[in-house]
C-alpha cells in the first residue's frame, strides 16, 4: 500500500488510498476483515507494506491489526519498483503460510483457506480481459500460466489481487531471484514472474473465485463499491446507523451508514449513503454517496459523489468529488 492514489485525488492528498472509509470503515481495515473470515487459522500478524505516510497513519493500521487479535507491523517501499519489489519489503515474514493482497480491492468469496492448498490465486471472471492480467487453467483446474493485459483471448479469469500461498519460504526465493538476477518489465518486478517460477517448479496454484471483485481505484468505483458493501452488510441483518445518530426530520432510506456523532436534519439520505462521525447534514437530499467524518454540508442535492473530512459546502451541483478541507458555496 506504498503507492500514491493518484487516481482518487483529491481523497488522497492527506489521507491514503487504504484508509479511506467505505461503508465507514477503511478500506484495508474491511479487507484483513474479509482475509479472516476466510481462513481456517488465527492470523498472527499483518505486514502493511507503506510508503511515507507518516506516524498517525502507522497507528492507524497498528489499531487495524489489534482488532483483529493480530501483531502489526510496518515495511517501507521507498522506490516504486513494483508488485515483487513491494511484498520483499517485508521478506522476513514470508514464513509458513503467507496471504498476499494488494490494498485497494474488496471482494466477496464463499469459501474458506485450507493447508491442504499449495496456493490459492483469487480470479474474477470478467468480460473484457485486455486491461488486466489473468490466468489460464489446464483440465484439472490447475493454474498453468500467467498473461499480463492479453490482446488476444487466452483467458477470462482476471487476478484481483490476493494470493495464498503455504509456504512464505518458496515465494521469498523466487522474489530474490527477481530482484538477484534483474528481472524486470517496465522497469519494475513483476510479482506474476514470481508465480510463474513457482509453477513451473511444481507449486500447484488453483484458482479462487469470487462472486463480487469492488474497485477502489477512481472515485465512481469507489462510491459503487460503498454501494455494494452497504447493501451486503443489509443482508446480513446490521444496523448501520449509530445509536448516538442524531435524526431530526429527517427520513433515511437503507442500506445507509450514519456514523457516530452525525445529525441529520430536515434532509432525506440514502439509499446507498455513508456519511463519517460528527458530520452535520442539514436541509439536504443526498444518495449514492460518501461524505467523510466532521463535515458540514446544507442545502444540497447531490448523488454519485464523494465528499472528504472537514468540509463545508451549501448549494451545491448533483456530482461532486470534494476533497479534505474544502469550502464551498457560502459555507461560512
Amino acid at each position: 500500500m506504498a503507492g500514491r492514489g493518484s487516481r482518487l485525488r483529491p481523497h488522497t492528498l492527506t489521507v491514503p488510498k487504504p484508509l479511506v472509509h467505505v461503508a465507514g470503515k477503511p478500506i484495508v481495515h474491511r479487507l484483513v476483515q474479509d482475509i479472516a473470515e476466510m481462513c481456517e487459522e488465527k492470523i498472527n500478524e499483518i505486514a502493511f507494506i507503506v510508503g511515507d505516510f507518516g506516524n498517525d497513519v502507522e497507528q492507524e493500521l497498528m489499531n487495524v491489526a489489534q482488532q483483529l487479535n493480530a501483531k502489526g507491523s510496518i515495511f517501507y517501499q521507498e522506490e516504486p519498483l513494483g508488485t515483487a519489489h513491494a511484498v520483499l519489503c517485508a521478506e522476513e515474514k514470508l514464513e509458513g503460510p503467507v496471504i498476499v493482497a494488494f490494498s485497494d480491492t474488496l471482494f466477496k468469496a464463499e469459501f474458506k483457506i485450507s493447508d491442504k492448498q499449495e496456493g490459492i490465486i483469487w480470479v474474477k471472471q470478467i468480460e473484457d480481459p485486455s486491461a488486466f492480467g489473468v490466468v489460464q487453467l489446464n483440465q484439472s483446474g490447475i493454474i498453468t500460466d500467467f498473461v499480463e493485459k492479453p490482446q488476444e483471448f487466452v483467458s477470462d479469469l482476471a487476478m484481483i489481487g490476493i494470493y495464498y500461498f503455504r509456504s512464505g519460504e518458496d515465494l521469498k526465493q523466487e522474489l530474490n531471484y527477481l530482484i538477484d538476477n534483474d528481472q524486470k518489465k517496465g522497469g519494475e518486478y513483476q510479482l506474476p514472474d514470481a508465480l510463474r517460477r513457482l509453477t513451473e517448479k511444481g507449486t500447484s496454484f488453483v484458482p479462487g473465485k469470487v462472486s463480487a471483485w469492488l474497485d477502489c481505484g477512481n472515485k465512481s468505483v469507489t462510491v459503487e463499491t460503498n454501494h455494494h458493501v452497504l447493501n451486503f452488510e443489509n443482508e446480513k441483518g446490521k444496523n448501520l446507523v449509530d445509536k448516538t445518530a442524531k435524526i431530526d426530520d429527517s427520513i433515511i432510506i437503507q442500506p445507509c451508514f450514519i456514523g457516530q456523532g452525525a445529525k441529520i436534519s430536515r434532509s432525506v439520505v440514502g439509499p446507498n449513503v455513508s456519511v463519517g462521525e460528527n458530520t452535520i447534514v442539514e436541509d439536504s437530499r443526498i444518495s449514492n454517496s460518501i461524505v467523510q467524518q466532521n463535515s458540514q454540508l446544507s442545502n444540497l442535492v447531490i448523488k454519485d459523489s464523494m465528499i472528504g473530512s472537514y468540509v463545508k459546502a451549501k448549494y451545491a451541483a448533483k456530482d461532486l468529488s470534494l476533497g479534505d478541507y474544502t469550502e464551498m458555496g457560502d459555507a461560512n
